[in-house]
């Protein structure tokens, strides 16, 4: 049946004084948008007709960095966000381990701690982790899902111990004046202890990512990513896929050490196109970590360090092999660089790839620097050489904004999430929560880079703001760009898939700080609702 929207604004995202009164949906797609009175003479007479009152359709929000696969695993852990100091870690995996009547030996996980808001200053270590059970394997996540703190039990199943050496792009803490490790890890070191104490988690991945589906939806998202998938998790989008369970279009992008190369040729009927759903969309790249845990590599030393700057992932030789196979494979790259240094040594790498490689196809690639957060002027001049995209986590201006300013300076701390300097460049910009870094809240990530306001209420950087309808473009047409995708999604126009998302107030003539409140009323996927607030419920 038809299905014809009217009586409320309609934003399509086709141009910013495009406008219209009416749009009609028929077998998923958009079959008229425009007049009422057009819109209405194309109806059939049977036409299921929506009345807005008032409220705002526009293309639902496409996330084009995030982690699906882990939304869900991570909605099963405990919330230590909230916590201000090592005792509130404590009572709360104490809690969490009654409430939920764990045997001895289930494996603990809290995540959200962050080291930036705890008495202190300072990270948990294993001496702490102890005092909440030595019976049970502990493990702890940082919020930025780069660090983390392991008790004695996990170090011993983790194999870490005094011999055992700092992995290539990776840290393992040390207590003072030994080798003896002290339970906390960085980067590599904690990717690895994850993986190997993750194994031992029992949980059904299938309904965790069906519950990770339905967070995205609230949020008026109906196209995610997961942008560093395991062999495993291929596996398991493609079981979902062949099920016909998934309920949005998921794209994944397998990580080098899970040879994306050999997943793709395996995987012909995902690879680059969806089936049901899914599909791989390339390689992703790690080059190194996080700022607001200064494991981002710089150029220049952290503020206060006389030269500390953090640190890579990998030599040069490593990843000049991983952008040359992703521009000889004819594949798009992501990959993820926090750090101007990251940023260097990607472009660098992969500008020579371009130079060396006779693939005809290596100038539409669409690669994506992920993050951008310290990146300069003179970088972003050099991507929009390279035709590369910046997907920028422009959330941290809110979340970790204050903590910038101190890491990096005043002058390097307002540069943080540069979208007016990108924009400028003509680069399709676009933006992303890195969830479950933070909730895939898209309206409060407008709201962020509307009016660049901190934690604690500071202005920061108030010339890189951008305005909400560039704001708006960045996690709708642009983000479709970015997966290929532009011409079937992140506009209300004829012949496009009818994804559509109903907003409580129209963004565009919300005032600026009042844009995080908006609603997400209803969701709507290839024409059929699949959630709707009034029941709180997905359907």
């Amino acid at each position: 049946m038809q299905k014809l929207y009217y009586g409320g604004d309609i934003i399509t995202m086709a141009g910013e004084q495009d406008d219209a009164e009416a749009i009609l949906i028929e077998d998923g797609l958009i079959k008229k948008q425009g007049s009422l009175e057009d819109v209405k003479q194309a109806a059939e007479h049977d036409a299921k007709k929506i009345d807005l009152q008032g409220k705002t359709l526009m293309p639902t929000f496409i996330d084009p960095h995030g982690h699906v696969s882990m939304v869900g695993q991570f909605s099963l852990m405990a919330d230590l966000s909230e916590c201000n100091n090592f005792n509130d870690i404590i009572q709360t995996l104490k809690n969490y381990i009654n409430e939920n009547k764990l045997n001895k030996g289930d494996m603990v996980v809290g995540f959200g701690y962050d080291h930036n808001f705890l008495e202190g200053n300072k990270h948990p270590t294993k001496d702490i982790l102890n005092q909440i059970s030595t019976e049970h394997p502990i493990f702890i996540l940082h919020a930025s899902a780069h660090l983390g703190c392991t008790n004695d039990l996990g170090l011993q199943l983790a194999g870490i111990d005094e011999h055992t050496a700092d992995p290539e792009g990776g840290t393992i803490g040390r207590v003072e004046g030994s080798k003896e490790p002290n339970g906390y890890l960085e980067e590599n070191a904690m990717m690895g202890l994850q993986k190997s104490l993750f194994k031992n988690m029992k949980q059904d991945n299938l309904q965790l990512t069906d519950l990770a589906q339905d967070t995205y939806i609230k949020y008026g998202i109906t196209t995610v990513q997961d942008g560093a998938s395991s062999k495993e998790i291929i596996e398991l989008f493609k079981t979902l896929a062949q099920q016909q369970k998934l309920k949005i279009d998921v794209v994944a992008y397998p990580v080098f050490d899970a040879e994306p190369k050999k997943l793709m040729e395996e995987n012909q009927a995902y690879a680059e196109k969806y089936t049901n759903r899914f599909k791989i969309g390339g390689y992703k790249m790690f080059l190194d970590g996080s700022p607001q845990g200064k494991t981002a590599w710089l150029t220049e030393p952290y503020e206060g360090e006389e030269s500390y700057r953090g640190y890579p992932w990998y030599k040069d030789e490593q990843v000049k092999q991983f952008t040359n196979a992703a521009v000889n494979d004819n594949v798009q790259l992501l990959t993820h660089c926090n750090g101007d240094a990251a940023s260097d040594q990607l472009l660098r790498h992969y500008e020579a790839s371009i130079k060396e490689s006779d693939n005809p196809n290596k100038d539409q690639l669409r690669p994506v620097m992920i993050h951008c957060q310290t990146v300069r002027n003179d970088q972003l001049d050099k991507m929009a050489e390279l035709s590369m995209i910046p997907s920028i986590f422009l959330a941290h201006t809110y979340y970790w904004g204050d903590v910038h300013l101190k890491n990096l300076g005043e002058e390097r701390g307002c540069r943080i999430s540069p979208a007016r300097s990108a924009y400028d460049r003509g680069l399709c910009v676009n933006f992303h929560q890195d969830a479950p870094v933070v909730k895939p809240d898209m309206l409060h990530t407008i709201w962020c880079a509307a009016n660049r306001q901190t934690r604690n209420g500071v202005s920061i950087g108030p010339e890189e703001c951008v305005s909400v309808y560039e704001a708006l473009k960045a996690v709708t047409i642009n983000a479709a760009y970015q997966y290929f995708e532009e011409d079937r999604k992140g506009s209300l126009e004829e012949g496009k898939v009818a994804d559509l998302v109903i907003l409580d107030k129209n963004p565009l003539k919300t005032n600026k700080m009042a844009i995080k409140d908006i609603a997400v009323l209803e969701t709507i996927k290839e024409g059929e609702t699949i959630y709707q607030i009034e029941k709180n419920t997905i359907l």
